[in-house]
């Protein structure tokens, strides 16, 4: 009786837990957390799919093991930019503890976690070449709002050719939620943090072509001449 227990308790436990997750040694408790990390803290699911939840722009987290090795997956996790040059994938701040977790539920190794001092650094300070690689996907590429992932998302991207929605916020708006992302903005946490990612002078590039998009400029409050 108390093995036919036993093995009841393994079964109800597997299902609980994600593909894969059992066999990164991750209870059902932890297996959750990252979950709930990647779907309602951090942007990941603004371009990753998880469990039929998610953007397009990026692979399937789901079986993201099955396709990549653990010290891959632990790379990307850690410092995109370097592991794969070009990649439209930020690197995310957050806590060791958090990026071990991730790295442990989708596979990876975490004694491959890399330790980045400063940014994975853009090599161009173009606005329009930035906005292609990195906002039009979400932002379309001329601003309306209708990049591919546009509608996979929760709320529809701003426009940034809307002289009238982009005339209300401040350059240093524009360049805050950039940096840190839609959450620190009171605007929804799948719009990524760029500040993990590109310098100072690439955001301002960005803020400066997003402004030659709507062919507008801030509230009249915030326009003071000064750099950002």
């Amino acid at each position: 009786m108390r093995r036919a227990l036993l093995r009841a308790s393994l079964c109800l436990v597997a299902s609980v837990l994600p593909a894969g997750a059992a066999a990164q040694g991750l209870s059902a408790f932890a297996a959750q957390k990252a979950e709930r990390l990647l779907r309602d803290k951090h942007s990941c699911l603004g371009c990753h799919q998880l469990k039929g939840e998610g953007g397009v722009l990026a692979p399937r987290l789901d079986d993201v093991r099955t396709r990549r090795d653990a010290a891959y997956i632990a790379a990307m996790v850690s410092d995109p930019q370097h592991t794969k040059p070009g990649a439209i994938m930020p690197r995310t701040r957050m806590p060791a503890g958090e990026r071990a977790l991730i790295v442990r539920y989708l596979g990876g190794d975490t004694t491959k976690l890399v330790r980045t001092a400063g940014l994975a650094s853009a090599t161009t300070a173009d606005g329009k070449q930035l906005y292609a690689q990195w906002c039009a996907g979400c932002h379309g590429a001329t601003g309306n709002g209708d990049g591919p992932n546009a509608k996979a998302l929760p709320v529809m991207p701003a426009k940034h050719a809307d002289a009238k929605a982009m005339s209300a916020r401040s350059d240093d708006a524009l360049f805050d939620t950039i940096e840190a992302g839609g959450a620190i903005m009171n605007k929804h946490h799948r719009m990524p943090a760029f500040g993990g990612s590109l310098g100072t002078t690439e955001i301002r590039a960005l803020v400066a072509y997003i402004r030659s998009l709507c062919k507008c400029q801030g509230p009249q409050w915030s326009r003071n001449g000064a750099a950002l």
